[in-house]
């Protein structure tokens, strides 16, 4: 699998960051977790391979803007 960088928002390197899985086209998401629980009590269909994490809407709308 390889990964291509597309974007971050961040200056010094740290998260969010977006990158595309080059075979699939499928996205990765680089962000700060979930943690909140009154958020994470609202997820409906959860299994336990999954994570959230937090995206800021500058870094979608930067890198995946609405067509």
């Amino acid at each position: 699998m390889t990964l291509r960088f597309i974007g971050t928002t961040s200056e010094d390197g740290d998260c969010p960051t977006l990158y595309e899985i080059e075979e699939t086209g499928d996205i990765v998401v680089q962000g700060d977790r979930l943690t909140d629980p009154k958020h994470l009590e609202q997820l409906r269909d959860v299994k336990d391979s999954e994570t959230f994490v937090v995206i800021p809407r500058e870094l979608l709308t930067r890198y995946a803007p609405k067509e």
